[in-house]
């Protein structure tokens, strides 16, 4: 008790932001485990198939809450897990991209540690570490975890962690990220070094192609080896479970899982689609969540867990935040104004920038991509035997060259049915039919960019004016770089 009341006093005068907790209440541990580029469809309780793919997610799943209406707000792992780490959209942290979030900015470790969380990580651990002055107590990265894709030893290192949790009688903070199903996807016959083999591998005849890519002989040998990478994931977070169980602290654990991004496939991961930021969302708290349960109704995001968190173990959260606690909704009760979501992207992998904004409810998505002129090609480290496949059938195939056209150059602005076209095959964005939509759908958007003063929100507000537009890019992110087409005519309109 004196210990308590010793670190109240010090949170009180150290982190003025954050009020002294309750030394008497008791306060839960929390963890957090995410996969890396995980389809969210390929889970089982998300009628994912083959339908034995994830049995521990799914008997995890049927022991708590799991939601359909998660996102992440970044569809890239370094950003994404910037707006874990800070609670804030990246244009307000600084983390717009593969670089670090400002050091003003408040952070989720070091909150923790003043309110006497003993804080680990396992994995992804420079992705998660967006400020130099966050310091975990505990971590171990890829490279001693068998690559990030060895079960066993995310095994160990948990127990070992939890077991300095015990030794220091203090409540924990835990981030256990798999390296799985990231490339390079599991290929029995060319394991990457350290890495196990998953519990069941699969062969091409039992993928479930999704509908935003062509079912092809390339891309269904490609997403095989996909399926081996998130057999293994689902391995590695049974036997971290396993270890919370044998630790006696399931009980008092609050467990999340989430993806940080959708399948690193072209039209999913670094994009704006459905499938780029969809998540599943998993969710087991003893005695508050009700096994066997499902939110349905409620949009919720990777920005709103910072602040949730910290309701939980019952201390206020810094100011600032962009997110909201859904804790409510872990009770099993309703909130208002969960009935959209935001997404972006700012910068991808090497510095390139490609703006993105997106706005989804229920029923529509709007993109704009204020990076698409016509000229600019739009290429990531994430295409693989998939985008070889389509260029390969794109030589024959009308449909399949328009898909490869749109993905490469896109066009400035998308509106989707998501209710009816949730693959975002079909553009409405010309649509008299949804004019009405579309307008309701910007102006959300432009209410957003205006509150978290976002830099697109002028380019946006002059979309249809080329060089303000290219002005205003230049002057966020600096002079464009990046492939061009060689020919400046348009290509064909890719509206249908």
């Amino acid at each position: 008790m004196i210990r308590a009341i010793l670190l109240a006093t010090f949170i009180a005068s150290t982190f003025p932001g954050i009020p002294s907790f309750d030394a008497n209440a008791a306060q839960p541990n929390i963890l957090l485990f995410t996969a890396d580029d995980l389809h969210a469809e390929s889970l089982g309780v998300y009628n994912g198939r083959p339908a034995n793919l994830t049995p521990n997610l799914d008997a995890f799943a049927a022991s708590g809450l799991m939601f359909t209406k998660a996102h992440v707000n970044v569809a890239i792992c370094a950003p994404c897990r910037a707006v874990i780490a800070t609670g804030r959209y990246s244009h307000r942290s600084g983390a717009m991209g593969f670089m670090p979030a400002r050091e003003d900015v408040p952070d989720i470790v070091n909150t923790l540690q003043a309110a006497g969380y003993h804080t680990g990580i396992l994995g992804k651990v420079g992705h998660s570490t967006p400020k130099q002055s966050m310091q975990w107590d505990y971590q171990f990265d890829q490279k001693d975890l068998g690559n990030g894709r060895n079960p066993d030893i995310y095994y160990q290192r948990t127990k070992t962690f939890l077991k300095e949790c015990q030794a220091a009688n203090k409540p924990f903070y835990f981030m256990v990220n798999s390296h799985d199903p990231h490339r390079p996807y599991c290929d029995p016959e060319k394991l990457t070094k350290g890495a196990s083999m998953p519990s069941c591998v699969y062969q091409p005849d039992e993928v479930d192609v999704p509908q935003f890519l062509p079912d092809l002989p390339g891309v269904r040998a490609e997403l095989a080896t996909y399926l081996n990478s998130t057999r293994r994931l689902d391995d590695t977070f049974g036997k971290v479970l396993q270890a919370l169980g044998e630790s006696g602290e399931s009980d008092d654990t609050l467990v999340l899982f989430i993806t940080d991004n959708g399948i690193a496939v072209p039209f999913a991961k670094c994009n704006a689609w459905f499938h780029s930021t969809h998540s599943p969302l998993l969710v087991r708290w003893p005695g508050v969540t009700e096994p066997g349960t499902r939110d349905e109704s409620h949009f919720v995001s990777v920005v709103d867990f910072f602040p949730t968190f910290m309701e939980a173990i019952g201390v206020n959260a810094p100011d600032g935040l962009d997110g909201r606690s859904f804790l409510p909704l872990l009770k099993g009760q309703s909130q208002t104004d969960r009935d959209l979501v935001f997404t972006q992207i700012d910068s991808k992998a090497g510095g390139e920038s490609v703006p993105m904004r997106c706005v989804q409810n229920e029923n529509f998505g709007y993109i704009y991509n204020p990076f698409s002129d016509g000229e600019y090609w739009y290429g990531n480290n994430n295409e693989g035997l998939t985008m070889a496949a389509m260029n390969r059938a794109a030589k024959t195939d009308p449909a399949i060259q328009a898909r490869v056209n749109l993905f490469r150059y896109r066009v400035p602005e998308e509106l989707y049915d998501l209710r009816n076209d949730p693959n975002c095959l079909h553009n409405l964005i010309d649509s008299r039919d949804h004019a009405a939509t579309l307008e309701i759908l910007q102006a959300k958007l432009v209410a957003q960019m205006t509150k978290t003063t976002d830099p697109m929100l002028p380019a946006f507000l002059n979309r249809n004016d080329r060089i303000k537009v290219n002005e205003v890019l230049s002057a966020t992110y600096g002079p464009r770089s990046g492939k061009r087409r060689k020919s400046s005519s348009r290509r064909k309109a890719l509206t249908d």
